[in-house]
C-alpha cells in the first residue's frame, strides 16, 4: 500500500490512478497531517508527498515520519515543483528519494519499484 499526499485535486489524481494502475493499493491524503494520520493507520510500504501543502508540509511529514520508530523504515518520495536540481532540503528532512515537477508517471512508477520492499508485491491487487 502507498499513502499518497498531495493538496492539488488533479496531481493527487494522476498519482493515485497511476500508481493504481500499477497494481498498488493507494490512500490519498490532501493534507500532510491527514496523511500523517493515514500512515499511522494504514503502515504502508511507501509514501509520496508533494512539499507544499496545508496544515504540514512534506518536509515536516518526512521528519515526523523519521522521528516515530514505528514508521522511520518507511520509504518517502517527495514529488515537488518547488525544489531545484541538487536542493538537499527533501533528503536533509529524511526523504528516501525526489522527483521534480513535471514527471511522467513511468518516472513515478519507476521510482516506486526501486524502493519498495521485495515482499510489498503481495500487498499489490
Amino acid at each position: 500500500m502507498i499513502v499518497v499526499a498531495e493538496d492539488h485535486d488533479d496531481i493527487r489524481y494522476v498519482l493515485k490512478r497511476s500508481l493504481e494502475r500499477a497494481g498498488h493499493r493507494v490512500v490519498v491524503a490532501a493534507d500532510g497531517a491527514s496523511a500523517l494520520a493515514a500512515i499511522r493507520e494504514h503502515r504502508p510500504d511507501l509514501v509520496v508527498t508533494d512539499v507544499d501543502m496545508p496544515q504540514m508540509t512534506g518536509l515536516d511529514l518526512c521528519r515526523a515520519i523519521r522521528a516515530d520508530d514505528d514508521l522511520r523504515h518507511i520509504p518517502i518520495v517527495v514529488a515537488s515543483g518547488s525544489l531545484m536540481p541538487g536542493d538537499r532540503q527533501a533528503s536533509d528532512a529524511g526523504a528516501s528519494a525526489t522527483l521534480l515537477k513535471p514527471f511522467a508517471p513511468a518516472q513515478l512508477l519507476d521510482l516506486v519499484a526501486a524502493l519498495l520492499p521485495e515482499n510489498s508485491t503481495a500487498d499489490r491487487t
